[in-house]
Parts: C-alpha cells; sequence; structure tokens
C-alpha cells in the first residue's frame, strides 16, 4: 500500500463506528454544504452537490452498508473520494484522526457482515483498545452493482 511501515487512513464514523480509507483515494474533506436531492434517486444517493462548478453526486455510505441513513448535524462532512478518474461525495457523521495500518494487519470481514457490505471492505483492522476500525475498499464503492446500475438509469 502507502509505504513499508502502513498504510495512511483517513478515518471516519458512520452509525457509531469508525471507518476508514486509503488516503490516496481522498481528495478533500468539506463542510456539509446544500445537497440537492435528485427525484427517482436511490436511497443511498444523499443528493448532488456543486463543487466549483462540477457537479458530484454525494452517497449516503451508512445507508448503502444497511445502516440507518446519516442524520446531517455540525460535525457532518463530505469526503470528495476519487477512484480512475470518478468523484463522489461521502457523507460521513464525524471525522476521525489519520492513522498509519499495516496491510498485513488487516482481518477479513466478520460473517455476521451482509456480503454487499463486507464486498465494500478491504478488511478490518483492530486500533487502541480493541476497537475495530472498518477499512473500505474505494473501489469496490465505485464498482459495486449500486452504483453500476445508477450509471445507467
Amino acid at each position: 500500500m502507502a509505504n513499508a511501515s502502513g498504510s495512511k487512513l483517513v478515518c471516519f464514523f458512520l452509525g457509531g463506528q469508525e471507518y476508514a480509507a486509503r488516503i490516496e483515494h481522498m481528495k478533500e474533506t468539506l463542510t456539509v454544504r446544500p445537497i440537492s436531492r435528485v427525484f427517482l434517486t436511490p436511497p443511498w444517493v444523499a443528493g448532488v452537490l456543486n463543487l466549483r462548478g462540477d457537479i458530484v453526486a454525494v452517497l449516503d455510505l451508512a445507508h448503502m452498508l444497511g445502516m440507518a441513513p446519516t442524520e446531517i448535524t455540525n460535525d457532518s462532512r463530505i469526503l470528495i473520494a476519487l477512484y480512475e478518474g470518478k468523484r463522489a461525495g461521502i457523507l460521513v457523521d464525524r471525522m476521525a484522526e489519520l492513522r498509519d495500518v499495516d496491510p498485513a494487519g488487516l482481518q477479513p470481514p466478520p460473517p455476521t457482515l451482509p456480503a454487499d457490505a463486507a464486498g465494500l471492505l478491504l478488511g478490518v483492522a483492530t486500533v487502541e483498545q480493541g476497537a475495530p476500525l472498518r477499512v473500505l475498499d474505494i473501489a469496490a464503492v465505485f464498482e459495486s452493482d449500486r452504483l453500476r446500475e445508477y450509471r445507467r438509469a
């Protein structure tokens, strides 16, 4: 991944659980700004926003992972993710610290996790006091069946 000592991860919370994504897939972090809901879009698409003249879809990742939809608060943020020239916003409850995680230490997602949610993870790392850190596979998010079907619509 990023270097010999580990991979730098941008960490955030969704539904009280800590998640992370590799820093090379994160372009920027925004405070929540007006998100326009788009008629006939799936519920996991929070809407679109105008980012310096470009229209960017904002995904409610919690909803995609089978959790309750994200409730926007003063701590909520939008992470702008990049993958193969594509860009999307990811709505999160709040940010956490950057972390270095050894990719070799990632464990597979637990079998209790629904398959569609587990398919969006690279794995799970254990951080201080045994807390799990769920590491997103941004490529899997961008290439998921849900997004693929949405792009065709």
